[in-house]
């Protein structure tokens, strides 16, 4: 059965009981020319564990676009990180909807069959997932909604096409069910100025462009969530209204908490005290280790009834979270004596790497992350291939965050980033990228080692980052820091914390993370955990974290007075300009040239064809400047006739036309491929899939014929 919904600027078309029909839920979702199928499928037996066991997996296929996988194996493996990120934002926004007590392993999928490049895949991924869940036999009280909202010449805009995105100075994902908001998403998007090519002899270049940050303010904020709000009821009431005769009806065995009130009672009268003191062990392996030992006290208690050392463990993790949350509420204290609003001693320590081109170690209380920036040329730059861009992109700002398990007292291997550290920093790229010029010269990688983690290392790694990248001489447009807050609800009343540890985000009702500079905010993320939130409270968290924000700041400025820059170690750079029609010498037959004059002065070469620009990067000054002024001469040299140096004719050639040919050179941009008549093509490193060696054949071809280069597309056979 087909049903067309027509909300939130898009025309959904929604087709039920076609395909899948063994899976618990599924739906095939499709709008203008991308088509999605979401799944939902479910064990018959609970796990014994008392946690949701929900796996999401958002699979982009290449045939979708017309392209078949890179690489030596030509199919789609390991999920790129955008796929990861995609389905951990599908995670946070249905996983608060299932019933609690709900223990059966659940698996969400959803496949990209078909994809048109102006179509929010996120936005869509979420809206099927969240159909095919709802008509699943899981009881689930209304369907999510997922929008985004744009700004574009100052005016919101409520989903927003792809293209339409990119002229936007606001990025915020929202979803929630019916008037509750569940999970939050927002970035900045920087606006561009014109670039004025500059020359640096060193790194600590300064900024050439008119380049703003565009931070939102907290009202703009506000203003933003109120759009997403109707548009999230709309969607919900609208997908509830379609689908609710359809939806299955299940039997499942809810797990009940099956505490026993007299141990309950036992632990509250004999032990709030000591309960109290392991809290103020706020390091989490120390907390354990408190109440494991109260738990061993209690089992081995001979003038009480016998209860089993699990038990005992779960009645102490409720007495626990009782007074936790009590002295919030009734006190305004936490467990480590802070108030409501009060951060943690921080300390700052910037360069401490001598032979690494920036450093921070940002510590705040028991949270502590050593992030170390990076400064590389083009070639540097992290390649990734969207199912909505034609052509790979290029990722000039990189942030890599890792978790190992000693940072929390663990005894774990280090292992591949998963889901968490991925979406920690990719949420700490959020936060920052606005803060750095677009035009900065430097391909850029900052790596966040979480060393100690108490809370909240992700807002570490931004505070730590920012300054990270001013210690390696990156004039960045203003510092950004960031702070995680929580929420307590109980009994009618509501406690907005500052500064969250471990302990309040296990038991606290929000986890929202708030990131931004004086003037505004860059990044922020927000989970909720008791079902959604008000705009009275949510305007409360944001300017509870901006005054935080304003302090962290502040230590962040002083920290910055005393940094002294590695400039010896850090990476030279020139750039200028030559006459397009010369970038053919600098590269000269095969590559031999451009090849040549790396190998002689140690340097690495970008060119920019079109616009005949020339970017030398390299360890040396010197040799720097050397491959410079020889560059420059080359490309003014006129012949022994006297006449300036003309390109090959290239009438011969057509585009389209099709060779063998052989490699006769790799480079770092690509490989030149012999065509015919001594004459060579370039295949661009974006065309490349897998590894190209000298003397191999393949067949290529003529992409582009412009301003003396004959440019190559890869035939795939």
């Amino acid at each position: 059965m087909q049903y067309t919904i027509e909300l939130n600027n898009h025309k959904e078309i929604f087709d039920v009981d076609k395909l899948a029909k063994q899976a618990a839920g599924a739906v095939l979702l499709t709008q203008d020319q991308t088509v999605m199928l979401a799944t939902v499928a479910h064990e018959d037996k609970p796990v014994e564990e008392d946690f949701l066991p929900l796996t999401v997996q958002y699979i982009e296929k290449s045939y979708s676009v017309g392209r078949i996988p890179g690489g030596y194996i030509k199919r789609e493996t390991k999920p790129s990180d955008h796929e990861t990120l995609t389905a951990r934002l599908i995670d946070r926004s249905l996983r608060p909807l299932f019933p609690k007590g709900y223990t059966y392993p659940t698996q969400i999928t959803i496949l990209v069959l078909s994809c048109d490049s102006e179509v929010d895949l996120q936005v869509m991924a979420l809206n099927a997932a969240s159909v095919a869940l709802y008509l699943s036999d899981i009881e689930i009280k209304a369907p999510v909604c997922g929008v985004r909202i744009a700004r574009i010449e100052g005016e919101l805009r409520l989903n927003p096409t792809n293209s339409e995105l990119k002229n936007s100075t606001l990025d915020l994902f929202v979803s929630g069910v019916k008037d509750e908001l569940l999970m939050i998403e927002m970035r900045s998007l920087p606006s561009e100025g014109e670039f004025i090519p500059v020359v640096a002899p060193f790194a600590g270049i300064t900024n050439q462009s008119s380049q703003n940050m565009n931070e939102e303010s907290e009202d703009q904020i506000l203003e933003a969530l109120t759009l997403a709000q109707k548009g999230i009821e709309n969607g919900s009431n609208a997908y509830e209204e379609a689908f609710n005769k359809h939806k299955k009806i299940g039997e499942f065995e809810l797990r009940e908490d099956k505490e026993d009130p007299t141990l309950l009672e036992f632990i509250e009268q004999h032990y709030i005290q000591a309960i109290k003191d392991a809290l103020t062990q706020m390091a989490k392996s120390e907390r354990a280790s408190g109440l494991n030992k109260i738990a061993n006290e209690i089992a081995n208690l001979k003038s009480v009834q016998e209860w089993q050392k699990e038990e005992i463990i779960k009645a102490l993790n409720s007495v626990k979270r009782k007074i936790v949350r009590k002295m919030i509420i009734n006190e305004g204290l936490r467990a480590d004596g802070r108030r409501l609003d009060e951060i943690r001693p921080i300390s700052i320590e910037t360069n401490i790497l001598p032979k690494a081109h920036g450093s921070c170690l940002f510590t705040r209380g028991q949270t502590q992350a050593l992030v170390v920036a990076t400064l590389g040329s083009d070639s540097d730059a992290q390649l990734s291939d969207l199912l909505t861009e034609t052509e790979a992109q290029a990722e000039r700002f990189m942030v890599n965050y890792n978790f190992p398990g000693f940072c929390v007292g663990e005894a774990s291997a280090i292992k591949a980033p998963g889901r968490r550290e991925l979406g920690h920093g990719n949420l700490a790229k959020r936060a920052l990228y606005p803060s750095v010029d677009e035009n900065y010269p430097y391909v850029i990688r900052l790596v966040s080692e979480i060393l100690e983690s108490n809370g909240s290392s992700s807002m570490a790694t931004v505070c730590g980052g920012s300054l990270a990248l001013r210690a390696a001489g990156v004039e960045s447009l203003k510092l950004v820091a960031g702070v995680a807050m929580g929420l307590v609800f109980e009994e009618g009343r509501s406690a907005v914390l500052t500064d969250i540890m471990g302990l309040e985000d296990h038991d606290g009702d929000m986890d929202f993370k708030v990131a931004g500079s004086k003037d505004g905010i860059t990044a922020l993320q927000m989970d909720i955990k008791l079902g959604g939130i008000d705009q009275e409270t949510l305007k409360k968290a944001l300017y509870q974290a901006r005054n935080a924000r304003l302090y962290i700041l502040e230590l962040m400025e002083e920290a910055q007075k005393q940094i002294i820059i590695n400039e010896e170690i850090l990476p030279k750079l020139e750039l200028f300009s030559v006459d397009p029609s010369k970038i053919v010498d600098i590269i000269g037959q095969a590559g031999k040239t451009i090849k040549e004059i790396i190998e002689k002065f140690g340097v690495s070469i970008d060119l920019d064809r079109e616009k005949g620009e020339v970017k030398i990067a390299g360890a040396q000054g010197e040799q720097v400047k050397a491959a410079r002024d020889y560059i420059i001469t080359l490309t003014s040299k006129e012949n022994k006739f006297g006449k300036k140096r003309e390109p090959k004719s290239y009438a011969a050639f057509e585009v389209g036309e099709e060779f063998t040919g052989r490699v006769k050179s790799v480079v770092s941009f690509g490989a030149f491929i012999e065509l015919r008549d001594g004459v060579d093509g370039l295949l661009h490193i974006s065309k490349i899939k897998g590894t190209l060696r000298e003397g191999e054949e393949l067949k290529v071809r003529i992409k582009e014929i412009k301003n003396g280069k004959v440019s190559l597309d890869i035939i795939e056979e």
